[in-house]
């Protein structure tokens, strides 16, 4: 039982595997079984091998009750995480994601029946999950407000900038006809998609952000809409910076290049310093949200290895 409370999947294998009734033993003070143990303390190898490598063992395991105090498997996947399983995951907003993929990967193999169960206090899996996760739940919005506010400054901020250099050209337009004076250079062709790009990109992170500070922040949004939002407007933010810079260089290339070639390479050099700054501070979350969200995900048979 250690083994599983530890998420050691290896010895949980070989027990299960020399011991198939094993599966359905339980320890005598708690009454909890391989599996019990694995979802009270997220071990999702255990899980995995327990659930997917196991055959039709799973049902007879789900149709168990799971503890002394009548907890069904739904229930203990309802409580909150360990400490230590908790702080594995960066913020809380993406630890309430994590929670809830718990709970909704050990719904989808109960009964539509039995998942309205109360325990012996009367309480539903539901009930439980919403009173554990409290705290969490507003510890997970304060997160996500707090970045959404700092990042809604910086895209629109950038908004204004790139708008006001839309509306005055660099060097001017002409008095005839009203076009601008460097339009038949590449480099001003540059500078007008780079400066629209910026534009509709940092209007779009400014909306994502914005949403994510008007959402309701119900528990199913953690699950995916506010990462999801998240992951736009950080993506959309980044490429407003980029394209920013590109807007800059080309109208200082347009205004002093042409005869002053040397001033290319410092341009180049700091006009790089903001993006590195912003892939350095900000790219780590990124990439947490979009593998928390949309990569790989942490359920599911990891093991082409039979169950005999």
């Amino acid at each position: 039982m250690s083994a599983s409370r530890l998420g050691i999947k290896e010895v949980v294998e070989i027990i299960v595997e020399t011991f198939p009734s094993a599966i359905f033993s339980a320890e005598n003070d708690i009454k909890q079984t391989f599996l019990n143990l694995a979802v009270q303390n997220r071990c999702e190898k255990v899980f995995n091998y327990l659930m997917y490598q196991t055959g039709n063992h799973r049902y007879i395991y789900l149709d168990h009750i799971g503890s002394y105090d009548e907890n069904s498997i739904l229930h203990l996947a309802a409580s909150l995480a360990p400490p230590h399983k908790l702080n594995l995951v960066t913020g809380a907003a993406l630890q309430m994601q994590r929670e809830l993929q718990w709970y909704k990967e050990v719904d989808k193999f109960i009964s539509p029946n039995k998942r309205g169960w109360p325990n012996k206090d009367g309480k539903t899996a539901a009930e439980i999950f919403s009173e554990e996760h409290r705290d969490l739940k507003v510890e997970g919005e304060k997160w996500m407000k707090d970045t959404a506010n700092s990042c809604t400054i910086a895209a629109a901020l950038i908004a204004t900038v790139v708008f006001a250099a839309a509306i005055t050209v660099p060097g001017g337009n002409e008095l005839d006809s009203g076009y601008p004076i460097f339009s038949k250079e590449s480099a001003f062709t540059i500078f007008a998609v780079s400066d629209a790009t910026s534009l509709f990109t940092s209007t779009t992170s400014l909306l994502m952000f914005l949403s994510i500070l008007t959402s309701c922040y119900a528990e199913e949004d953690f699950l995916y809409a506010l990462p999801k939002r998240l992951c736009i407007g950080l993506v959309s933010l980044f490429l407003s910076i980029l394209f920013m810079m590109a807007a800059f260089s080309s109208t200082l290339y347009l205004v002093f290049g042409q005869k002053k070639a040397w001033v290319l390479l410092p341009v180049a050099a700091f006009a790089c310093l903001p993006i590195s700054c912003f892939v350095l501070l900000q790219f780590p979350l990124l990439i947490d949200v979009v593998s928390s969200t949309y990569g790989s995900a942490i359920f599911g048979k990891k093991s082409d290895r039979p169950f005999h």
